[in-house]
């Protein structure tokens, strides 16, 4: 194996990019940016079953939005498709069969599975037992000729010695074992379609392609001492393995799953929605991983520069929809402008909302966009009739003073000429209200906020005011009054 450091992210293109799985290619990225690596993209495509015809295109498009960029791919390299290298799984296939080190197996799923029945009857773990044990030589021979001439196909398992240990030191977890007894019988390496199975093409394709450390979830702790078996049987050496700690949704506790239908879990979702991929990515890089300290935000470069893998977390990583929020939010307040407009443009445009006001209403609710596609609702009043008031809305105009307030206000916005109607003209109004009226504060503030703009929350009054217009402004208050 080389001494350079070479990693991969190798999707199935089964769905679209999930954010465990973006998570799985950002650590490998920052690993493999940081120490001066590769970072090689592989297509693991041999579940024909469950392909999806855009997954592809799905994961490499939705890295390359994240901020991703890779070595080695599909796109550059041939071969880098599982399905593109059954020759080469067939040759060592093969070459195992001749050494003896695997074998085809002739039962029938419809025997596997009256096995595992009787193993779970019997308190056993479901594991597959050798079918050809106690036979005689001549009794195996005759077994094969029997389910040759019934026509069924077989699978190649690769034998797994019993009486091991497999071991390693994971870049997390640390020391790991598993007894060779305890892996569930030989595995299937070669499935009855001819296609390799997962455990043997991803041993292949990592000496294949000289992987020097395998980063991945920590589900595939199990696939592990199987992989190590076939490393072991064909005499390589196998590359480092870490294996990162599960998401859990910090609001169930649970393990993140995508029955969680109120949490956004695909990029592909963020995009749509308007995030900024700078946001998601500095985000994803903190689930299970810190640099230490209290600061949260981090452009690419520092990511790259700080990351550091002895600090994976050995604990879950809580994903916090809320904190991806107010991460995104960080980062589009301090975006330039004319990027959040052209964010925010595309669902001004579906609403039917890309007046000549758009980069004003941009500007006035930067501040609170949590992602670009919240701009339709925050900019309902200006194209919306006004909802009716809410108890605490209505406590408020009930007060003595309240009328008082929103009438002198109505009266002076009136005096305001169409061309001189602008915020800064607007603004001197309250402070001319309160010297009339004696009413100040929030006294002074709420109700005309209320009357003008139909809520007790948003954005300056007098800019919210200026792109409500005169005409519009004038007969909200004047709603107001009446109700």
């Amino acid at each position: 194996m080389s001494n350079e450091i070479r990693v991969r992210y190798a999707p199935s293109p089964t769905g679209l990019l999930h954010i465990g799985n973006a998570r799985t290619a950002l650590f490998n990225y920052l690993f493999a940016r940081h120490h001066g690596g590769k970072f090689i993209i592989r297509i693991e495509d041999t579940d024909r079953e469950r392909h999806v015809e855009d997954g592809e295109r799905s994961q490499l498009e939705n890295l390359r939005w994240l901020g991703m960029d890779w070595d080695e791919s599909p796109e550059t390299h041939e071969n880098y498709r599982q399905s593109e290298r059954l020759p080469l799984y067939q040759k060592y296939i093969d070459q195992l069969l001749e050494s003896g080190k695997a074998y085809y197996s002739y039962k029938t799923p419809e025997e596997l599975e009256a096995d595992h029945a009787a193993q779970e009857a019997a308190g056993q773990p479901p594991h597959y037992v050798n079918e050809y044990k106690g036979m005689t030589d001549s009794e195996k021979e005759a077994y094969v000729a029997e389910r040759k001439a019934a026509g069924i196909q077989p699978v190649v398992r690769i034998a797994i010695p019993e009486d091991k240990t497999y071991t390693w030191t994971d870049l997390v977890k640390g020391d790991i074992e598993f007894e060779g007894a305890h892996l569930g019988g030989d595995y299937v390496i070669q499935k009855r379609d001819g296609y390799p199975t997962y455990n043997f093409a991803v041993v292949v394709d990592d000496h294949d392609m000289q992987i020097s450390h395998v980063i991945r979830g920590d589900d595939h702790i199990a696939n592990t001492p199987k992989q190590l078996v076939a490393y072991e049987a064909l005499g390589w050496e196998a590359p480092q393995f870490g294996h990162m700690t599960l998401i859990i949704n910090s609001e169930t506790g649970k393990k993140l799953s995508k029955r969680d239908t109120n949490t956004l879990q695909f990029i592909e979702d963020y995009r749509k929605k308007g995030y900024m991929a700078e946001a998601v990515f500095n985000f994803i890089a903190f689930l299970g991983w810190n640099p230490g300290g209290n600061e949260e935000i981090f452009s690419r470069e520092e990511l790259i520069k700080l990351f550091d893998e002895k600090r994976l977390s050995k604990a879950p990583a809580a994903f916090d929809q809320k904190k991806l929020d107010w991460m995104n939010n960080d980062y589009i307040k301090h975006a330039d402008l004319g990027r959040v407009v052209e964010m925010c443009r595309p669902f001004l445009e579906e609403a039917g909302r890309a007046d000549d006001r758009l980069e004003s209403f941009v500007k006035l609710y930067q501040p609170q966009l949590r992602s670009a596609e919240e701009i339709v609702e925050l900019t309902d009043m200006f194209f919306k009739p006004l909802a009716p008031w809410d108890e605490a809305e209505k406590e408020i105009m009930a007060e003595e003073t309240a009328p008082v307030a929103v009438k002198d206000f109505k009266d002076k916005l009136a005096e305001i000429p169409e061309a001189d109607f602008v915020a800064d003209n607007i603004f001197p109004l309250f402070k001319a209200v309160q010297k009339d009226t004696g009413v100040k504060g929030k006294g002074l503030w709420m109700p005309i906020r209320i009357a003008a703009t139909g809520s007790m929350h948003g954005p300056e009054l007098h800019v919210a005011i200026e792109l409500l217009g005169k005409e519009q402004s004038l007969a909200n208050l004047e709603a107001a009054l009446n109700n």
